[in-house]
């Protein structure tokens, strides 16, 4: 991919703001080519049956696909029964789940336009947990909990069930795990696949200096803690086809003393792009509650920034980006390629609508909902004072 004729700093020089907004202009990742730089987030959902996709899933997905964003994608997915955060979590790790969700992509694709991705991994230590509305703890051993594995055996916090460190056998099992999962994907003909290796999660644990005190090979220098993601990262790409986007949503930032910070997430993004992964998605925090996070507008953009600047991979910024100016500000600076929201499309599941009217870009809308487009609709401009709104586009 050639990261400079995608980068709306570069692309077209001068003439540049003659092509609209840099939000809604397409982005070519692998050889996938996206509408916009628009992305649904990975959101965890707390609602599958055993690991499997249900009805919730293909309501929540199918509305995702129709917010305007080029890209949805799924959220972390299992890649083993013992690797769910809790019950209620997607895997991808049997038959079961694949059929299940095999079901949900058919309705995404009869019914939007979108591109479809999946976040698949493992929750290490922060597994067998309630879900967030029953307090997020982690479970009593009434409700049915299981062990969970870890690079260390370090309890999240107190009251939390000590991880079993994981040995040889242990991270051979994991890592093929990542494999099948990704095989898995391939069949369903998903389009992205992304390691998770941030939110305090199994492949963030091997990387934090907070959880990784192993004596190993896998532990001690960043190097070594770097070393079982990037075997993860490896194996899976050796499955998963060029061209296909192969991604990682990494940690820009513990925020601890002597946490992992924005300078290892450069080495780390640097060794990805070396074995032929297409992006990152910088995240950060999630490793202990203890840590204090500066949250604010737009507070995770600078590690994407750093990210992108020295390696050249890729970027996807995510974190409290919420007003379309702002993130059309992310892209047009060249901060980041691509911008992740979560929360707030999940309050405005039309975020791309909007966000097309109030910056002049264009997104198809489904001819359902054809009726609401703000060139036939006055009442989009009351609820939109001032915005100069998009060009009818064709479904």
């Amino acid at each position: 991919m050639n990261a400079d004729a995608n980068h709306p700093a570069r692309a077209g020089g001068s003439d540049a703001a003659s092509e609209g907004p840099a939000l809604f202009r397409p982005f070519n990742l692998g050889r996938l080519t996206l509408d916009n730089r628009i992305v649904v987030s990975p959101m965890c959902q707390y609602s599958a049956d055993d690991g499997r996709a249900n009805d919730w899933h293909l309501s929540h997905l199918v509305s995702m696909g129709l917010s305007g964003a080029s890209l949805v994608m799924i959220e972390a997915t299992a890649v083993e029964r013992l690797g769910r955060i809790t019950h209620g979590c997607l895997g991808l790790y049997d038959e079961g789940c694949e059929t299940a969700l095999a079901r949900v992509l058919a309705a995404c694709r009869k019914y939007t336009r979108a591109k479809y991705g999946i976040q698949i991994g493992h929750a290490g230590r922060k597994g067998s947990a309630h879900v967030p509305w029953k307090g997020g703890a982690a479970l009593g051993s009434s409700d049915q909990p299981w062990e969970t594995a870890a690079p260390s055996a370090l309890p999240f916090t107190a009251g939390w069930h000590t991880p079993k460190a994981l040995d040889r056998d242990g991270l051979t099992r994991v890592r093929d795990a990542f494999v099948a999962a990704a095989q898995r994907a391939l069949r369903l003909d998903i389009e992205v696949v992304e390691l998770h290796g941030a939110h305090g999660y199994l492949l963030h644990e091997f990387f934090s200096p907070i959880s990784n005190t192993r004596e190993d090979a896998y532990g001690g220098s960043r190097e070594n803690r770097m070393r079982f993601p990037l075997e993860v990262a490896q194996a899976v790409r050796e499955v998963w086809p060029a061209g296909r986007p192969l991604g990682m949503r990494i940690s820009g930032s513990d925020w601890m003393d002597g946490g992992a910070t924005v300078e290892d997430a450069v080495v780390f993004a640097e060794k990805l792009k070396a074995l032929g992964l297409d992006y990152v998605c910088v995240s950060s925090g999630g490793i202990d509650p203890k840590a204090r996070i500066a949250v604010g507008p737009g507070y995770q953009v600078a590690f994407a920034r750093e990210v992108k600047r020295r390696t050249g991979i890729a970027t996807r910024a995510v974190g409290m980006i919420v007003e379309p100016k702002q993130a059309e500000s992310v892209i047009a600076s060249g901060d980041a390629d691509l911008v992740a929201f979560a929360r707030a499309i999940l309050d405005d599941p039309r975020w791309g609508w909007h966000a097309a009217d109030i910056l002049g870009g264009e997104v198809k809308y489904a001819p359902q909902y054809d009726r609401v487009h703000p060139t036939v609709w006055p009442g989009s401009r009351l609820a939109r004072p001032g915005a100069p709104g998009p060009k009818k586009v064709a479904w």
